[in-house]
């Protein structure tokens, strides 16, 4: 019988990773599409790393970097009590990582597409720099922005690699969608792992088709 709990648990950690990279993501692609600071490209390729790094290379550094006896994970416990190796909160942390790409990259692009003479115009009236992302680019590039969202959050369900060096097996706290799959597998329980898959597979038509539809509707805008 298929348990609920990795599913649920897999939709909160997709949402969450969503929530705080819309926070950190809209300051930072509109800095790497309007800034003119010349690391910006550097900073532009670091961000584009989870899309062509294996993602256990990225679960790996980030499973010495949590460890207790490493220089950060062991002032994190010492000083605030933090265990982030196998931990919800550690899973956090790596699905941010792996999944900002996508939700930058398409920011940035979206952003990059605006016309000068809007932002011209906007500066002219003596709007600020957050007024204008707020008030100007954001509702000009709402397209760009409900793609982005959508996509990280898909990545984040579809995620294996880091989930399992970063946060292992753990029922209830770690064990999410894809590891449960990769679990029963394991266990040659094939009836469940088919209902997984499943579910996942439904998740991801239902998400390209709200992708394929999205870029419908701005080619006919």
């Amino acid at each position: 019988m298929l348990d609920p709990q990795p599913l649920l648990l897999t939709l909160q950690l997709a949402a969450h990773t969503t929530i705080l990279l819309t926070i950190v993501g809209i300051p930072l692609a509109y800095w790497l599409a309007m800034g003119q600071s010349r690391i910006r490209y550097i900073v532009e390729v670091i961000t584009s790393l989870p899309l062509v790094l294996p993602p256990t290379v990225l679960g790996f550094y980030l499973l010495l970097l949590f460890s207790p006896s490493s220089s950060v994970g062991g002032w994190l416990a010492a000083h605030f009590n933090v265990h982030l190796a196998f931990s919800y909160a550690g899973l956090v942390i790596g699905s941010m990582l792996f999944s900002l790409p996508f939700m930058v990259l398409p920011l940035t692009s979206a952003f990059r597409q605006l016309s000068p003479t809007l932002l011209d115009a906007a500066r002219t009236l003596g709007k600020s720099e957050s007024n204008i992302l707020f008030r100007v680019i954001l509702p000009n590039c709402r397209v760009g922005l409900i793609s982005a969202l959508i996509l990280t959050f898909a990545h984040t369900v579809g995620e294996f690699g880091v989930v399992l060096m970063i946060g292992g097996n753990i029922p209830g706290q770690t064990q999410v969608a894809s590891i449960a799959l990769y679990h029963e597998v394991e266990t040659l329980n094939y009836s469940v792992a088919h209902l997984y898959a499943a579910v996942l597979v439904g998740f991801s038509f239902v998400v390209l088709m709200a992708l394929r539809l999205i870029s419908g509707k701005t080619r006919h805008e």
